[in-house]
């Protein structure tokens, strides 16, 4: 999370101007979990990232991971762009976070943070306190800092209550889960629902690649599908953006993540709706319950392995 790039700045020219330390809290409708996942899964910081409309953040990099690291840039047109490069320190799910940011412009270092986020809450709703504690470099950046961090939080919160996050454990080795997702022959196989079948128009798995399929219901009820596929990290997650049909309106910005815990795979499907709209007509026809129906049969497809 950067300042926002048209912010005024002066040369800091003694210790108050230097340093600052700034706390923002937002309450969120959403389960703690799920603004958990917000907050750190590459592809929902890529949705929430920009301060502004007028801003466009380009991700370079992105490994929310103890010791991975987030590089990107913050572009305005007819201004040069800003880096901000995040490197993560510290991760305990649904409790705290700690990272470093590293400001620059045209090579030249503008400020460093470390930023600390305190999660709580319940499953209905949850609190975020996040606490910057900023050296500015080469101008003063708190004005900026205040303004872009302020509404990236906005735009956090936001989003937050309109994804959905869904989690399986399943008994088997990640590199058997990951093969059984990434091969285009086998996935056809086992995605979607109980009942549910796939006819594919044409499927290519790698970072650049898309499938366009149609899922059709048990009652025959066919629903055009295009996904298109972003980073893919093997074994570990692929992003992918939802369209209603062949190059159609996006329904949704997704990931999944792939964990070993003790041998077996813990799979983390996330979605982040377009609007709030979409995100509750998804929850009214049950599309958690139909989630985790393709997790099982995806478990249920590697158990038969």
């Amino acid at each position: 999370m950067t300042s926002t790039p048209d912010s005024a700045g002066t040369a800091p020219d003694d210790r108050k101007d230097r340093f600052a330390t700034l706390t923002f809290e937002r309450e969120v409708a959403a389960p703690v979990s799920v603004l958990w996942h917000a907050w750190t899964a590459p592809a929902a910081r890529m949705v929430w990232a920009a301060p502004a409309p007028s801003v466009t953040v380009e991700f370079l990099e992105a490994d929310s991971r103890v010791g991975g690291r987030e590089v990107s840039l913050c572009k305005v047109a007819g201004q040069p762009d800003i880096r901000c490069e995040v490197g993560w320190l510290a991760l305990q799910p649904a409790l705290r976070s700690v990272n470093y940011e590293v400001v620059s412009s045209e090579g030249v270092a503008q400020s460093a943070a470390l930023v600390t986020a305190d999660f709580s809450g319940t499953d209905a709703r949850s609190r975020l306190v996040v606490t910057v504690q900023l050296s500015s470099l080469a101008r003063a950046m708190e004005a900026g800092y205040r303004q872009g961090f302020g509404a990236g939080l906005d735009n956090l919160a936001g989003v937050a209550q309109r994804t959905m996050v869904l989690e399986r454990v399943i008994q088997a080795p990640r590199t058997l889960v990951w093969g059984a997702w990434m091969n285009p022959e086998t996935l056809p196989q086992w995605w979607g629902p109980d009942g549910f079948s796939c006819r594919t128009t044409r499927i290519d798995l790698r970072a650049g690649g898309e499938w366009v399929f149609d899922m059709i219901a048990p009652d025959g009820t066919v629903f055009p599908n295009h996904h298109r596929y972003g980073e893919v990290r093997p074994e570990e997650r692929l992003g992918y953006t939802l369209l209603w049909g062949e190059n159609g309106p996006k329904h949704a910005d997704a990931w999944a993540s792939f964990e070993d815990q003790g041998g077996a795979t813990k799979v983390t499907l996330g979605m982040v709706f377009t609007t709030a709209s979409e995100f509750q007509e998804a929850k009214g026809f049950g599309a958690e319950k139909l989630g985790q129906q393709t997790l099982g049969k995806l478990e249920r497809f590697v158990a038969s392995r």
